[in-house]
């Protein structure tokens, strides 16, 4: 028996990174796992890779700010498993630069998909979860959600945007069983360093780089570890937290 068997989740952003991460350890501790994302190539492969290392997993096309799309993908979800126990709330982009050249665009789009994109998702998990008695919502913020960084602006809005809307939606849905909780990770080795703009790199520039110089234990973490965070709070071993931010950054924020 897996830490989460039986329980059905859907993970977005699940292509690559912490997303796919998450899917995978999901998956291999017993849960069945709807991977969304809008990179379709990489989202299937994840979902076909997961299948054919024993688990039970689908993949959906999703662009998360979209609120036709997020209906179409719980009921989707609900008519091949019948519930939804876990909803992990991953997809994000990140912009930066300083704040007085950032572009509106820009700033719209990083707050659609890192803040809109959650609560719509939250938004339509709640009632089919309240129909199962419970459930476990993660919301992915990070630690630009705790501490502010200069050419980070944006993405720090989006995130500490987050971390409070997991507290304030984890008292709405408390007496409902609905555990709604925050991760946080810190410098973590994944693509989306290569998708940093130049005007936003902080000096030294990359994950190792920055974590010898800022992060106590030295290294970078890894998405697995963070995936290990999740399926914990996935899991009914974190049945007594709620509202709560699980950090998961090598000691950056102590």
């Amino acid at each position: 028996m897996g830490r989460v068997s039986g329980k059905v989740a859907i993970v977005t952003g699940g292509a690559s990174g912490i997303g796919r991460a998450c899917a995978q350890k999901l998956a291999a501790q017993g849960a069945a796992v709807c991977v969304t994302d809008i990179d379709t190539q990489i989202g299937d492969a994840v979902a076909t890779q997961i299948c054919e290392s024993g688990g039970d997993a689908m993949f959906l096309e999703h662009d998360v700010t979209s609120e036709a799309r997020w209906q179409e993908v719980v009921t989707s979800v609900t008519a091949t498993y019948g519930k939804l126990n876990v909803l992990v709330n991953n997809a994000g982009i990140f912009y930066g630069g300083p704040t007085e050249t950032f572009e509106l665009e820009q700033w719209r789009r990083q707050i659609g998909i890192n803040l809109d994109g959650v609560f719509l998702g939250t938004k339509h998990a709640i009632p089919i979860m309240r129909v199962a008695q419970g459930g476990s919502i993660i919301m992915l913020s990070s630690v630009a959600g705790l501490i502010g960084a200069a050419n980070f602006a944006c993405y720090s809005a989006t995130k500490g945007a987050v971390r409070l809307f997991t507290k304030a939606v984890a008292k709405e849905c408390a007496s409902d069983g609905i555990r709604v909780n925050s991760v946080h990770p810190g410098i973590i080795e994944t693509p989306i360093w290569q998708k940093i703009n130049n005007d936003a790199r902080p000096e030294p520039t990359g994950p190792v780089e920055i974590a010898k110089a800022r992060v106590p234990i030295g290294t970078p973490g890894t998405a697995e570890m963070v995936a290990d965070g999740v399926v914990f709070l996935a899991s009914d071993e974190s049945k007594y937290m709620t509202g709560s931010e699980l950090v998961i950054d090598g000691g950056m924020t102590a």
